[in-house]
């Protein structure tokens, strides 16, 4: 390679970054400047700037060979990484470089920026906390491989249509993926359904032979995740399924055209669309494909890798930790089993203390219907390999409890692998939990609960196994990316050196809390944030928002247990009270929503009605003079949430105690300076330690009481009629003053609020808006306010997603940096 290619491909000055953009669009886009496309200029920017971390990920990839390196191998099925070109623009300290070229050449910096298509492979928080912790990895210099699965549609785009949910297709491949690289020659093949057959081998030992009636091939696609300034660009490798015979000639020659491509058709719908509804079982079987099809070539792949090194596949589990993030990859446990002994003929028991040894299971959820398990007759149908050795470690493995527990055969059935108390079923969290040498929670309290409720049995069998890492998330996306403002401010008083040791440095800003000249700043940054997202919800929403109001925002995945209604209540009963002429010395409010409800969740795609029918008459209501505000953000996205952390006073993680495994979202607007509104769920308990109980309003009950109340027979309608202000804001709701005189509409909200009421929204309601006129309270007090905002961001270091790596390298992968990197990192 000549000088002047490489300069092109790797300078850093402007004309050299212009010259690479011109040559990009041309040659890679085929396009001119004159017919270029906005579209087009961003692929001319995201390949310059891919080619200059190809260095950093070419020498990070050589590592995963090298036999002293352990890799992470982290697996997941979604990943909600969100937009890859400022990530990497910041991550290579390119950002003034790349936005000086961009602009001589006479191009808007941030429209290119917005062009680029955000990739939805993820639903939520899981995916996101994936898409984190790969950051982090990268960062800390630790080797490591995502793996997953390519969907050709991601998450729906949300559309508000009347105030309804409606989906549209995630088409985020459309214009091309500049960030990735096909890799059809280290494809892996894939089998499902057919039949298994016993047979003895030339030397005697029992063997299987699995005769699958449909072959699959998983074709992989990487993507460099680069650290922040640590030269280490790991892998997010992702799977997609394509036909093992694309074209089926023979089929063609007799005229039956369909048939000729279908095999193409149905094969590539395994990793077509991100998690299908799985009501029905069709659904069903389908994810159960998407799960097994990634975690077979995942596996698959690692062997490759090991074999390739000529090392003993007796020192797996030392070279490779593979964690399983959450249940949707637990079938990998029963693959590396059936690789090991069926492929590799390697005895039982050696098999299976490798596959302990191997991996670790997170666990995300306490509600015990979110733990997957599959009916016996579909696995079956699909694996029937991996049921036999499901049953083969079920059988051993229920030995061994009957031992330590002789007689106890209630428990022996609680823990069994295969649910047999009606419809028989496969337990996933089960299978994962035997077949993992570690278990975590993700949230101190989530771990606690988890050892005392939906996996206490095996807690009392392996004690030993489980442990906590609380999540966090990545300051560089989160501050950084999200914050710009916020970020100089803080680098100004504390140094550069904090958006890589935040547990360490942030802590220093403390010093600032009494700085009246530091106050102020933190104020108008502030302000600055409010004014951005301001014009964002005139645009999107269509509603003023005075930037001066308290912005109390609740964004997240719209959910019953999550209680986005139990905020409407509140702000139905402000409403209220405003309107009786009470409360006016209250300051006023813009209530913010924002998230997704899953497509076939009724309930939660009403409580998005619902709350843009509230914001219509309270938006409308002119006697108000504008002291209250309602307003939906569609889409939320990882880039439509950019904006909304920075400008938050008031962060409503309002949860039923015990029912949240941790919460990020809680963790990025403390660590932008709001002050949380929230019960003790998840990660809320950890955010009040640290950053203090009075900078923290808490209310509701504990997950104990929770607990006790169902158990003693918790009756709502009781409650309803003894609480006056709360039985108007039910019956305002009922008798359709929140829907144009639609009695209906809402009537499954009400019934189920004064019938089950399984989240308990009654039993907090009144705790709630107390604590709410404690927030109006000190909102008024402009100088405390922003203090316990700094204070907020100061003591939020522990919740950085550097931080939970360095605990599961320590704790549960035994994995090192790089040896390059390895004087600079401390784990």
């Amino acid at each position: 390679m000549t000088s002047g290619i490489r300069t092109v491909r790797t300078g850093s000055n402007v004309e050299q970054l212009q010259e690479a953009i011109r040559e990009n669009l041309f040659f890679v886009q085929g396009q001119t400047p004159e017919t270029a496309t906005i579209t087009d200029w961003y692929m001319a920017v995201a390949y310059s700037v891919r080619d200059r971390l190809l260095t950093h990920w070419l020498e990070t990839r050589r590592a995963y060979y090298k036999p002293e390196n352990k890799v992470v191998a982290y697996l997941s099925a979604e990943f909600l990484l969100g937009p890859h070109l400022g990530n990497n623009l910041l991550n290579l300290n390119l950002g003034q470089q790349v936005r000086a070229a961009v602009e001589g050449l006479g191009l808007n910096f941030y429209e290119v920026m917005a062009a680029e298509e955000e990739p939805g492979l993820g639903n939520g928080g899981l995916g996101r906390l994936a898409a984190c912790y790969m950051d982090s990895l990268s960062t800390l210099a630790v080797p490591a491989i995502g793996y997953g699965i390519r969907y050709e549609f991601g998450i729906f785009d949300q559309e508000i249509n009347n105030g309804w949910q409606v989906e549209a297709a995630d088409e985020w491949l459309r214009a091309g993926n500049p960030w990735e690289i096909r890799r059809p020659h280290q494809k892996q093949i894939v089998m499902f359904g057919g039949r298994t057959a016993d047979y003895t081998d030339n030397d005697g030992n029992y063997r299987v032979l699995w005769a699958p009636d449909r072959l699959v091939c998983g074709i992989p696609y990487d993507t460099p995740i680069l650290g922040y300034r640590s030269g280490v660009a790991n892998t997010l490798r992702l799977w997609k399924a394509e036909a093992y015979e694309d074209f089926n000639l023979e089929a063609f020659n007799i005229g039956d055209y369909y048939g000729a491509v279908e095999q193409k058709v149905t094969t590539e719908n395994i990793t077509k669309v991100l998690y299908p509804n799985d009501q029905a079982m069709r659904g069903k079987a389908l994810r159960l494909e998407q799960q097994y099809f990634f975690a077979s070539c995942s596996l698959q792949d690692m062997l490759r890798m090991h074999t390739a090194q000529g090392l003993p596949l007796e020192t797996f589990a030392d070279k490779w930790a593979v964690q399983l993030n959450d249940t949707h990859p637990a079938i990998a446990v029963a693959e590396l089993m059936r690789l090991l002994v069926d492929s590799f003929m390697v005895p039982w028991d050696t098999a299976w203390e490798i596959t302990q040894a191997t991996f670790g299971y997170t666990n995300h959820t306490l509600l015990p219907e979110a733990l997957e398990k599959w009916p016996l007759a579909l696995f079956r149908s699909v694996l029937p390999r991996h049921l036999e050795i499901i049953y083969e470690i079920n059988q051993r493995f229920l030995t061994e409890v009957r031992r330590r527990v002789p007689g106890d055969e209630a428990r022996v059935a609680r823990l069994s692998l295969i649910d047999e108390s009606g419809e028989r079923y496969v337990r996933m969290a089960h299978l994962a939990t035997v077949g993992s040498h570690s278990i975590n929670g993700v949230a101190a309290l989530h771990s606690e609960l988890l050892k005392h409720g939906v996996l206490r049995d095996f807690a009392e069998l392996y004690p030993e196994r489980f442990s906590n890492v609380t999540n966090g998330v990545t300051p560089r996306r989160w501050i950084a990316l999200a914050n710009p403002a916020l970020t100089a401010l803080i680098s100004e008083k504390i140094g550069n050196g904090w958006l890589a040791r935040l547990e360490h440095d942030l802590e220093l800003l403390e010093q600032f809390a009494d700085d009246e000249e530091f106050l102020q700043r933190w104020r108008r940054v502030k302000l600055a944030s409010k004014e951005c997202l301001s014009g964002i919800i005139r645009r999107r929403c269509g509603v003023a928002a005075d930037p001066e109001s308290m912005f109390d925002i609740q964004v997240k995945r719209i959910h019953e247990y999550k209680r986005q209604h139990l905020n409407v209540l509140h702000i139905i009963y402000s409403y209220l009270r405003l309107k009786r002429g009470l409360d006016s010395d209250a300051p006023p409010r813009t209530f913010i929503f924002g998230g997704k409800a899953a497509p076939g969740y009724f309930l939660a795609k009403l409580i998005i009605k619902l709350i843009h029918s509230v914001g219509e008459v309270i938006n409308k209501d002119a006697s108000l003079e504008g002291r209250l505000r309602v307003a939906f953000v569609p889409d939320y996205n990882v880039t439509n949430s950019l904006p909304v952390y920075p400008a938050a006073d008031l962060s409503e993680q309002i949860s039923t105690a015990g029912k949240e495994a941790s919460g990020t979202g809680n963790m990025k607007f403390a660590m932008n300076g709001a002050l949380t509104i929230g019960t003790l769920d998840g990660a809320n308990v950890e955010i009040r330690e640290c950053v203090g109980e009075e900078n923290f309003f808490l209310f509701g009950l504990t997950a104990e009481e929770v607990m006790r109340r169902k158990a003693e027979g918790y009756q709502p309608w009781a409650i309803y009629q003894q609480n006056e202000e709360l039985r108007e804001v039910i019956d305002q709701l009922r008798d359709g003053a929140f829907s144009r005189g639609d009695k209906e509409l809402f009537r499954p909200i009400v019934d189920q609020l004064l019938g089950a009421d399984p989240y308990m929204l009654l039993a907090d309601f009144e705790s709630y808006v107390r604590c709410q006129a404690a927030v109006s309270r000190e909102f008024l007090d402009t100088a405390g306010w922003t203090r316990k905002s700094i204070l907020n961001t100061a003591r939020s270091g522990k919740f950085s997603s550097d931080r939970s790596i360095r605990e599961y390298c320590r704790e549960i992968w035994n994995v090192k940096p790089l040896a390059k990197a390895a004087a600079e990192v401390a784990l």
